[in-house]
């Protein structure tokens, strides 16, 4: 019986914490998007465009209040900046974002 209760808190842990993800970012692999933004520098460059640590550039006056507002603007950096990013990789990085600063649900 222990067993079987153990399984089913385990299954309701998952359940909550995938039903805190939005949809979009479903299945993201974030250890690839954590990957992908130290290896294209992405820190680096917003510091250079927002100064600081870089993180203001995450909250640009509400212009990103969405997840598919984030996944595009992401999108908008792979393209300016030529990283040719495959579309998984984009939405892996955008989960790794909403994951540390924007939480959206």
């Amino acid at each position: 019986m222990n067993k079987f209760l153990s399984l089913g808190v385990l299954l309701l842990a998952v359940a909550l914490a995938r039903a805190e993800i939005p949809a979009l970012y479903a299945g993201a692999d974030l250890a690839l998007g954590a990957r992908l933004i130290a290896e294209h520098k992405c820190a680096a460059c917003h510091q250079q465009k927002v100064g600081g640590d870089g993180s203001a550039i995450f909250r640009p006056a509400g212009r990103i209040n969405t997840p598919g507002l984030l996944r595009g603007m992401v999108e908008q950096c792979n393209t300016e900046l030529n990283l040719a990013l495959f579309p998984e990789e984009v939405t892996s990085i955008a989960a790794v974002l909403n994951r540390d600063y924007y939480r959206f649900k």
